[in-house]
């Protein structure tokens, strides 16, 4: 089993666990304001990366492209989308946005002899 490396949180923590350090106020405002910028820094609003906004580009366009009530493998949709065959992505990238697409309730998986197919939700 391997031990998690402490993050700077569970440091800050770990000092303020310090008797010497607790009685220092001026320590505790520093490192309580610490504390605060990572809890900002954690829920900033961060835009989207180039690759993710290509990426969001060809959901819709798998989703455009598919027709209610057919079932689809990732190979057909490989092959079958235009811009996706345009573009030359792998399969392992379309699984990954089909995953996506799945978890946002666009389309459906389904399973028939262990392969899995998707279809429009």
């Amino acid at each position: 089993m391997t031990t998690r490396k402490p993050t700077k949180r569970d440091n800050f923590n770990a000092l303020l666990a310090i008797p010497a350090v607790a009685e220092d106020a001026a320590l505790v405002e520093f490192i309580n304001h610490e504390i605060e910028l990572l809890d900002k820094k954690n829920t900033a609003e961060r835009k989207p990366t180039p690759k993710q906004v290509e990426n969001a580009g060809f959901k819709a366009d798998i989703v455009a492209w598919m027709e209610p009530d057919t079932l689809y493998a990732v190979s057909d949709i490989v092959k079958g989308v235009p811009s996706i065959v345009a573009a030359g992505i792998s399969s392992s990238r379309v699984t990954a946005m089909l995953t996506q697409l799945k978890n946002d309730g666009a389309i459906v998986r389904t399973e028939d002899k262990r392969k899995g197919f998707y279809s429009l939700a």
